[in-house]
């Protein structure tokens, strides 16, 4: 990857989480897929790089709280645009017995989903164009108008014209998209053609698109040109496809999860850091399990940084 340029983008939004503990007590804390992966990809603390998150809040407490957690785990905030009047997405969150979560959400009004038409969207999108590496999901792409999605997708195009690597998780919610597999479908096959990174996960992939197996998602995703492809699967072996060559990389080491939010963010996170560090895709998705493996071995999003070994 380019050393010319020192930032990592992630773009997506924040939500304030209500997870209900054992005792039945909610517990108050903040977390969004893209969110997560800025926190673990910044406390990677690879040289050389600055890890920034590109959202929208807004101007109450509560977020005031994400931008102070934002700062305090190392993640540039000058890209979170504050909305006077508004306050960010809510998610209530309830633990099933297999360290499963099922979420409740209310977030048709966050700000985040105007991302990229509020008036101070050209300085995030022309940051954008300037990075090392832009990181997004497809909870991502659903939380966007066609018409912010118009501007997203053509700041993604020229981004690459100026060098800039693109990464990319699938990452399929049906309810994100209102169930409108059609649309759904439409929006990713734009974005896969302007992507270098594509890390998804095969429950996604077979579901969306019907991908029998993780060699068919490969197959998939190359047809768009994407050299570099990391397929997870869960507790089995992670498929790498890089360079015209593909190797299962086995996860070292089967954890029972307490809690699974986040394994996937934190798998891209270790991914990342570790491309980023001039390690080789099979080395990255070696340490991208670990981090995973610590990441579902503790309950919330963001575990305690003293509870990851980053890799």
């Amino acid at each position: 990857m380019s050393e010319q340029r020192t930032r990592a983008i992630c773009v997506g939004e924040v939500l304030i989480e209500l997870a209900r503990g054992a005792d039945g007590r909610f517990a108050l804390s903040c977390g969004g897929d893209a969110f997560n992966t800025a926190v673990y990809l910044a406390r990677a603390g690879v040289p050389g790089l600055e890890v920034a998150f590109a959202s929208a809040i807004g101007d109450e407490p509560y977020s005031d709280g994400i931008m102070a957690l934002a700062a305090a785990e190392g993640v540039a905030t000058n890209l979170v645009l504050r909305v006077s009047g508004r306050q960010p997405g809510l998610s209530l969150v309830e633990n099933g017995p297999s360290g499963e979560r099922s979420f409740r959400y209310w977030r048709d009004g966050a700000p985040a989903r105007e991302l990229f038409e509020l008036p101070d969207w050209m300085r995030v999108a022309e940051s954008l164009i300037s990075a090392r590496l832009i990181y997004f999901s497809g909870i991502t792409l659903s939380l966007y108008s066609n018409n912010g999605l118009g501007r997203f997708l053509a700041v993604l195009e020229a981004a690459r014209q100026q060098g800039v690597k693109v990464a990319f998780d699938g990452n399929f919610r049906p309810r994100g998209w209102k169930g409108d597999l059609s649309r759904t479908r439409t929006v990713f096959i734009e974005t896969l053609k302007r992507v270098d990174i594509a890390l998804p996960t095969f429950d996604d992939e077979a579901v969306l698109w019907g991908d029998p197996s993780p060699e068919s998602t490969v197959a998939r995703l190359q047809a768009f040109g994407i050299g570099e492809i990391v397929v997870k699967n869960g507790p089995n072996s992670a498929l790498v496809a890089s360079a015209g060559s593909q190797e299962f990389v086995p996860v070292p080491e089967v954890v029972v999860p307490v809690d699974t939010t986040a394994a996937g963010d934190g798998f891209n996170a270790g991914y990342l850091a570790a491309r980023l560090a001039g390690r080789d895709p099979a080395q990255a998705a070696g340490a991208a399990h670990r981090l995973a493996g610590d990441v579902i071995r503790h309950p919330g999003a963001l575990v305690p940084r003293a509870a990851v070994a980053m890799h």
